[in-house]
């Protein structure tokens, strides 16, 4: 509509994102003045009401932020409490952990990759037009998804929320036999996995590239995700030949600052006074080189480069391939800890609490989550502190949003109009792969042109 000289163009929901948010964009004389991701989701307050609670509940709380990565919030939580209770989990029971965010990371990313991204590639709505037209590559997400969910299920108890988690590691632990069913499905979950790096390595991507820092965890010998320290890739750098700097994640909050802003509910988060990148890429960027070695292998076909000779994927839109290599990689690494599975002598270690504060990070599937726990001697939660990837991501999404708006207004020929701008947006919104409702501690689109 028409608003006092200035076109308005309204979005009232952006699909294939989890949550609500709308974006909001000033255009004057072909130039992009503003882009605000306006996350309007109501505060949760989780923080708030863990505070008070014992210091064996949050794995259970925080996994209800997200019903699509309920473990990374769980295993976040965990080690964050047992650092602070001073208990190390290691040996089978951490391989059991790392085995049951495998599986999250599996679900996750082909849910992702074939439900909620791979439609804009083929121009359509939703994932039901893709499987008329591609009903045999989405069978095969679905085929792998479910594998990742068969995993949550042996070691979570159930996919969603699972509730077979504790402090320590877990109420009851597999025998062997329990987990041989779930090596037969992974094995052709490979093999789909890895078809399905060739299939989305063939999209049409436009032309991209995030300059901006990334930040990642880094475990040197294996590709992080449930373990490491935060690292740096600089702004527009490539990989071995750049260089990564790490800190302890007990400094994470000295080097990443939420500040909040008029326009969300999301605290908008800045490294070292810079926006910056979680997630696929900038996994690959900082760890790429530690691929199982068929997922590293797709990664090299895929034109993603090689990131030990220092080559690095910085382009949003083949994030998607990223996602792929990495469903493959999770699926390689779940197979060798069901081969090597020895159970341990019990399924948990005490945790017994102290007054003392602890943190930790993983990688979600949509980047770093970090968590910060302060307690009482009695375990009564003193202090609770959480920053999910998507608001961590917040800053980088307008910023490419800017970027990717202004450069089709640059492009000869006609200016775009709103129903092509719209798309844009929406396509550049999910290469980053949203989770609102966990920022909100997308799409309304408003363009105003001068």
């Amino acid at each position: 509509m028409s608003h006092r000289g200035s076109r308005v163009l309204r979005l009232d929901a952006l699909a294939r994102v989890e949550g609500e948010a709308a974006l909001h964009l000033t255009v004057h004389d072909r130039t992009v003045a503003e882009a605000q991701l306006r996350i309007y989701e109501p505060p949760r307050f989780f923080e708030a009401f863990l505070v008070g609670r014992g210091h064996g509940e949050p794995p259970d709380i925080t996994s209800r932020i997200c019903g699509i990565c309920p473990v990374a919030y769980q295993m976040t939580a965990c080690q964050a409490i047992e650092r602070a209770c001073g208990v190390t989990v290691d040996g089978p029971l951490a391989e059991l952990r790392r085995l049951l965010y495998c599986g999250e990371w599996i679900e996750s990313q082909s849910l992702h990759i074939h439900l909620l991204h791979t439609p804009d590639f083929f121009g359509h709505p939703s994932a039901v037009e893709l499987a008329r037209e591609h009903r045999g590559a989405v069978e095969r997400g679905l085929r792998i998804k479910q594998a990742g969910n068969a995993i949550m299920e042996q070691l979570g108890g159930r996919a969603i929320h699972p509730i077979n988690v504790r402090l320590g590691g877990f109420y009851r632990v597999p025998a062997p036999a329990e987990l041989a069913p779930l090596a037969e499905r992974l094995r052709r979950a490979h093999d789909d996995a890895l078809e399905t790096v060739r299939w989305v390595a063939g999209f049409d991507f436009p032309d991209a590239d995030y300059d901006g820092p990334l930040l990642a965890m880094r475990d040197p010998g294996r590709y992080a995700i449930d373990s490491g320290t935060p690292a740096v890739m600089a702004a527009g750098a490539g990989s071995d030949g750049a260089p990564v700097r790490g800190f302890p994640v007990a400094e994470f909050e000295r080097h990443v600052v939420e500040r909040q802003v008029p326009h969300s509910t999301a605290l908008v988060s800045e490294l070292d006074g810079h926006h910056y990148l979680t997630g696929s890429l900038a996994r690959y960027a900082v760890s790429g080189r530690w691929l199982h070695p068929s997922a590293l292998d797709a990664a090299r076909a895929a034109g993603l480069g090689d990131p030990a000779t220092g080559a690095v994927c910085r382009n949003p839109f083949r994030s998607i391939v990223v996602r792929a290599v990495e469903v493959a990689h999770a699926v390689a690494e779940a197979l060798r800890i069901i081969d090597a599975y020895e159970p341990p002598s019990r399924p948990y270690v005490a945790v017994p609490p102290r007054p003392a504060t602890g943190c930790a990070a993983t990688e979600a599937p949509r980047g770093l989550l970090y968590h910060r726990y302060a307690m009482a001697a009695d375990g009564t939660l003193t202090l609770a502190r959480i920053v999910p990837p998507t608001a961590q991501n917040q800053a980088a999404i307008e910023y490419d949003l800017r970027r990717q708006v202004q450069s089709r207004l640059d492009a000869p020929g006609e200016p775009a109009g709103d129903e092509e701008l719209t798309a844009l947006c929406e396509r550049a919104v999910r290469n980053h792969d949203p989770c609102i409702s966990c920022s909100a501690h997308f799409l309304d689109l408003t363009v105003e042109r001068g």
